[in-house]
């Protein structure tokens, strides 16, 4: 319970910044969460240690103090424009590893909720810069809200010109025991309508023979049965507002587009999806960090992660060896300024 209490209404609220462009459409509406909830608000960057390799020790101390002063510049024109009037407010600049920096000043400032953007990066670029947001999320025990580089320049809270619309990505597996709770109660919060989506597999050509009808006949099956499945979830919540359910199939399309299309579609103010504990067989991939991240890339609305508790120690483990992570651009930008060859 105080994890769905923390998801409606954070107390302090954690905004992980490089200083980009990403991270400034992040921060807009981690400020807008923050005056909603009268929440502290905690802006965070984090050097990375990985230039003490790279670029030196004389370069990264010389990057920590640019992104301090960065920090300074940045807090002082947020109190002129009157964008932290009425908020308590801390700004951290810290030197080191990036995930065990973001856990201690999580920890040491209660933090209940964090707030990412993304650059979007996928191929190449992703495996050079790596992805911080894939990192935080991966470890991260509070909710995550991510932006990536598509999201809708206006704040998901506050004034509404009209009713919200939620949209909860299932795999109608064990995971929506555990994560379908936390979207009713956020949705029955703010008085928006919880839509379904499930992404049904592509059905392998062994299972189509023999059946009369052929591939239409087991599609519209197919899709009773998970319609079904999806009603009964939903009746077993207390959601405020008549749900919607919707199928699509991964034959068709992958499954991070139907996720995106549908909220598209929907005009969805807020996608909610699981994170590191699917276990329903041949889905575990599909629900993994790639598709959230794949998601949160594309769609126009804001991505809420949840995490299921019980698989967080496993996913650490594999995760902390990333945790030494690379310059970040910002980085990269500010030691090229300096002058400094690597």
């Amino acid at each position: 319970m105080s994890f769905i209490a923390a998801a409606l209404k954070p107390r302090s609220v954690l905004i992980a910044t490089d200083f980009s462009e990403a991270s400034n459409t992040a921060l807009r509406h981690a400020l807008a969460i923050a005056r909603f909830y009268e929440s502290k608000f905690c802006f965070a960057h984090v050097v990375s240690s990985l230039g003490l390799t790279l670029a030196g020790p004389s370069a990264i101390a010389a990057c920590e103090e640019a992104a301090s002063r960065e920090a300074a510049e940045l807090k002082e024109s947020l109190i002129r424009t009157g964008a932290l009037a009425g908020i308590q407010h801390k700004f951290i600049v810290r030197r080191g590893e990036l995930w065990p920096e973001l856990r201690e000043i999580i920890h040491q400032e209660d933090i209940d909720l964090i707030v990412i953007g993304t650059h979007g990066r996928h191929g190449i670029s992703k495996l050079f810069f790596g992805s911080v947001a894939e990192q935080i999320f991966l470890q991260a025990n509070c909710p995550v809200l991510i932006f990536g580089p598509n999201s809708q320049a206006r704040p998901w809270v506050g004034a509404s010109s009209g009713p919200r619309i939620f949209l909860f990505a299932t795999d109608l597996g064990p995971v929506s025991d555990h994560i379908l709770p936390h979207a009713v109660a956020v949705a029955n919060h703010f008085g928006a309508k919880l839509e379904f989506l499930s992404v049904i597999p592509a059905v392998p050509p062994t299972q189509r023979r023999g059946i009369d009808g052929g591939l239409p006949r087991l599609e519209d099956d197919t899709r009773l049965t998970a319609l079904r499945a999806m009603s009964e979830l939903a009746n077993r919540t207390a959601l405020d507002l008549r749900p919607e359910f919707h199928v699509e199939f991964e034959s068709k399309k992958q499954v991070s587009e139907s996720i995106v299309e549908t909220a598209e579609r929907l005009r969805a103010d807020l996608i909610i999806m699981g994170q590191g504990c699917s276990t329903y067989t041949g889905l575990k991939a599909r629900l993994g960090s790639a598709l959230v991240y794949d998601v949160a890339c594309q769609a126009s609305s804001p991505v809420l992660i949840v995490s299921c508790p019980s698989e967080q120690a496993n996913i650490r483990s594999r995760v902390t060896e990333m945790t030494n992570s690379p310059l970040s651009e910002a980085d990269l930008i500010r030691i090229h300024a300096l002058g400094v060859q690597w």
